[in-house]
């Protein structure tokens, strides 16, 4: 075949320029048709004369399948005329990019492009479609419902799924993974070989080091011998960062300690400004995990014990991360058996918040409140690199031959997005939520890592996905609430109840087309039936007249309608284990037109410093005179607000979510009552307050803290979309 049509390069590039000028008021106004300009100079100058003309769709497709662009395996389960029916009837949807940052994004990010990277070979509506086809698997009516749900930006696959979906030269579509080490040296190896193989393959990895025995821990009956996790995490840093897909990303990693390990103090040590550069890490995230106890132990200003994971284990027959070190605590004070060092609590409490403060890190994962809320046989151990995945796990057993004695289960997260905007004006919310459910089944059922056999069989037991949701603080000042007040919290509830509530309902009907469920779903809360009891008693109404008016033309689920899902649920079971996850949002959400995640946006002009092409700007989605006093900024919110928000969400969320907390470091006056009549500076009082109203709110996890500084630097900002929809 002939190579298509080259068409001139333009010359002469105005877009930057244009959208530059957003950041220059003209009377006191932001010119925000400057923005509208640019994207159509974007595309006149730059993405039209750089994208590969063809004559006709099969010119197209032929082109495409015989160069090794995209898959022809895939295509050949549809009917050719199906599949240019499905691309012109996507064409004729006219969609068009709002802001420049959505199209820059998309064509730089997301768009298939020629060898050399020149030219483009996608158009938005070609990704669409080849991603609807592909997750459809042959399954025309399905192809159909999803390439409309995904023009519509109803529904978003995580970014792995979206950019390699239907290429022939791809990485996997999963997001991220989590693993856990036993205490031994097989698991430790094993650990090792994993994340170098998860790293390989793409997205984040977190790791599980609670279990390993401390520093000056018997090894074969000699005392004092073990060095403890912090070699273990420098073992593990430099395997993400040597297993980084051919220099295209950083290798990114997480590690996780429970704060009644041993060598909490040095764990958090590793990640301070001025220490040792032996200890010192850098690229790794850190992660706490957290009991109760320890907020109960601040709470009395009493010391603390940490306890030896080797004697726990020992004593109690089990791994420390599966010893319930709330309940256990007195017991294991108690134990003569069990070493043990003491710590003041408030003097730990006060180090996290420093490290938070100077870094970001570590995370917070409120072990019991997940533990709690989970209606899984098992025990959540962790979660991941952004915080929103807690899933059970078991550990392995490996032997001397690095044979599985016992092959455990550990988790790779499959997730995708609603976008809140968009979904609200569906004409069918329960059919748009199903169609997001088959297509996150897709990827969790097509996912195989032979190379860790754990996450293997954790997915392939499982079938977990993580649906979640974008474009919160843009829904907010669409429809003129506040972020935090009484009608936002409502609003965020009704959601995610409505949302829970059709996950489940497809979750059931995939179940019962399969008639195959989750392994032990016999053994889980749905099946018995206790889940849905808080749902069934509640007798919930809408109290707001706004969020009656919004919800006017959705169906919300009533006690009667959970009462039967209760019984359809018993009897049909459920595929997916775990259904939703609320993950951070990267630069999807530029490309989807809304803000990222639950949170309020930072900026009403946002600055981005791309690596080439200078600054760019980019307004708050649908930015305008009516919505502009809705759109503070997070740094400016009382961080309650926030937590409130997404405690109404997290009451519906079987997983987690990625919840940031934006503080300033000289705090504006009036925020925090606490603050009256002291310094305005950022302490870690503030953070320890924060914290705590966060775990009494039932918050199960904490992302980063990101700090504004006086000079306009990001503290804590997150460098890793490893995990990001």
């Amino acid at each position: 075949m002939e190579s298509p049509k080259q068409v001139t390069k333009s010359h002469n590039i105005t877009y930057f320029e244009l959208n530059n000028e957003l950041n220059r008021p003209v009377d006191g106004k932001i010119p925000l048709h400057k923005d509208k300009e640019a994207v159509r100079a974007f595309f006149l100058e730059h993405v039209n004369p750089n994208t590969v003309f063809f004559y006709t769709l099969d010119e197209k497709l032929d082109y495409l399948i015989e160069h090794d662009y995209i898959e022809k395996e895939f295509l050949d389960k549809y009917d050719r005329e199906f599949v240019k029916k499905l691309m012109q009837k996507t064409y004729e949807k006219k969609f068009r990019f709002k802001s420049f940052m959505a199209a820059f994004k998309f064509y730089k990010q997301y768009a298939l492009k020629t060898n050399d990277n020149q030219r483009y070979l996608e158009r938005f509506e070609d990704r669409i479609v080849f991603n609807a086809l592909y997750l459809a698997d042959g399954d025309e009516n399905l192809a159909i419902d999803l390439a409309e749900e995904l023009i519509t930006q109803r529904y978003q696959p995580a970014t792995p799924t979206f950019l390699n979906a239907g290429r022939k030269r791809r990485g996997e579509f999963v997001s991220c993974f989590l693993i856990q080490a036993t205490d031994d040296m097989n698991s430790i190896g094993r650990t090792i070989n994993s994340a170098l193989q998860l790293s390989r393959i793409g997205g984040g990895v977190g790791v599980a080091l609670s279990n390993i025995r401390a520093a000056g821990d018997p090894i074969k009956k000699i005392e004092n011998a073990s060095s403890g996790v912090v070699p273990v995490m420098k073992l593990l840093e430099d395997s993400f960062s040597y297993s980084n897909q051919l220099g295209q990303r950083n290798g990114a990693g997480a590690v996780y300690l429970n704060v009644f390990h041993p060598d909490i103090v040095s764990f958090l040590s590793t990640k301070k400004e001025n220490a040792d550069e032996k200890i010192r890490v850098k690229t790794l995230s850190l992660g706490l995990i957290v009991p109760d106890k320890f907020y109960e132990l601040v709470k009395n200003d009493d010391m603390m014990y940490l306890f030896s994971p080797y004697d726990v284990e020992r004593v109690y027959g089990v791994p420390f991360s599966y010893v319930d070190i709330s309940k256990e605590y007195d017991n294991l004070v108690n134990n003569a058996e069990i070493k043990k060092s003491k710590i003041r609590a408030r003097d730990l409490e006060n180090e996290i918040s420093k490290l938070q403060q100077e870094s970001g890190y570590p995370y917070i994962v409120n072990i019991d409140t997940a533990n709690k809320a989970n209606a899984i046989d098992g025990k959540i151990i962790m979660s991941n690199l952004c915080s929103e995945i807690l899933q059970v796990q078991v550990p392995s057993v490996i032997n001397d031959a690095q044979e599985y004695e016992v092959l455990g289960s550990d988790i790779s997260c499959n997730l995708g997005s609603t976008n809140i905007v968009n979904l609200m004006k569906s004409p069918d919310f329960a059919k748009s939520v199903e169609v997001a459910v088959r297509a996150l089944t897709y990827v969790t059922d097509h996912s195989s890592i032979n190379a860790v056999p754990t996450i293997k069989n954790g997915n392939d037991n499982a079938h977990t996905i993580g649906l979640g949701a974008m474009g919160l603080h843009t829904f907010f000042a669409l429809n003129q609430m506040e972020y935090g007040d009484e009608d936002s919290i409502e609003f965020t509830d009704v959601y995610f109840r409505t949302l829970n509530y059709y996950t489940l309902i497809a979750s059931s009907k995939i179940a019962k087309e399969r008639n195959k469920t989750f392994k032990n779903f016999e053994k889980s809360k749905y099946f018995t039936g206790e889940y849905f009891d808080s749902y069934i008693n509640e007798n919930f109404e809408i109290k707001s007249e706004k969020v009656k008016e919004i919800f006017k033309n959705i169906k919300v689920p009533t006690s009667l309608d959970w009462q039967a899902l209760k019984e359809e649920v018993k009897k049909n079971g459920l595929y997916h284990q775990n259904r939703m996850a609320i993950a951070p949002t990267g630069s999807i959400s530029y490309v989807n037109e809304t803000s990222a995640s639950l949170h309020p946006i930072t900026r009403l002009i946002e600055e981005r410093q791309e690596k080439k092409t200078g600054k760019t700007y980019y307004p708050a989605p649908y930015l305008s005179n009516e919505t502009m006093k809705f759109y503070k900024s997070a740094y400016d919110i009382d961080m309650r607000r926030v937590i409130d928000v997404y405690a109404s969400a997290q009451k519906h969320i079987d997983q987690g979510m990625s919840l940031t907390l934006f503080m300033r470091s000289d705090i504006p006056e009036g925020i925090y009552e606490w603050k009256n009549g002291r310094t305005s500076k950022l302490t870690t009082r503030d953070l320890n307050i924060l914290r705590n109203y966060a775990w009494h709110k039932g918050i199960k996890s904490i992302y980063y803290i990101r700090t504004f500084t006086e000079n306009n630097d990001e503290v804590g900002s997150n460098a890793c979309e490893s995990c990001s929809i």
